[in-house]
């Protein structure tokens, strides 16, 4: 079950929904809109290795934008800090942003129950396209749990994202043993 914009709100008042900085009028009828924070980041390596820490340059987007182009990853990072202590969040694209070609993420759309943070966006474009900080990126929907849960994301010894930041961050695949 997705929840609707009265839901949404009732979990804003409780506490269990947590959205800094909040305005109403981005709240959509079952979603909230993201806006796309100041940083980007591009990783050092052309060829990544999924057992080596590969390592990214942050730059801030300028004030006249910054022109993405296709066949390169970027880390973006979204403007709001989120906290969701009782339902499955989804980040996805706003058509309009797929409408100029630009993804959003690659696989990571969907958060944990427990996952406090910003959330850092996996973008990449099918042609050059200008884009801004601030701007409209994403939306996030929330979903319900069902059944207890015995560890929120934020209490996980193992989870690498916990830490809050402002800035996107790399992959911590290698951090996993295999």
């Amino acid at each position: 079950m997705i929840l609707s914009d009265k839901r949404i709100l009732e979990e804003i008042e409780k506490g269990t929904i947590v959205i800094s900085p909040y305005d109403r009028k981005y709240l959509g009828t079952n979603s909230y809109d993201v806006h796309l924070g100041k940083y980007l980041a591009t990783y050092r390596n052309r060829v990544l290795d999924a057992r080596e820490h590969n390592e990214i340059d942050h730059f801030e987007i300028p004030a006249d934008g910054f022109v993405l182009q296709p066949n390169t990853l970027y880390l973006g990072v979204t403007a709001e800090y989120t906290e969701t202590h009782a339902h499955v969040p989804f980040l996805e694209g706003k058509s309009s942003t797929g409408r100029l070609g630009i993804d959003i993420h690659a696989t990571a759309g969907k958060g944990d129950v427990g996952f406090c943070n910003t959330w850092t966006l996996e973008i990449s474009c099918a042609q050059p396209v200008r884009i801004y900080a601030g701007m409209p990126i994403g939306q996030l929907i929330y979903f319900a749990v069902e059944g207890d849960i015995e560890t929120f994301y934020n209490k996980k010894g193992n989870a690498k994202y916990n830490g809050r930041t402002e800035k996107p961050v790399e992959s911590m695949m290698w951090k996993n043993v295999f």
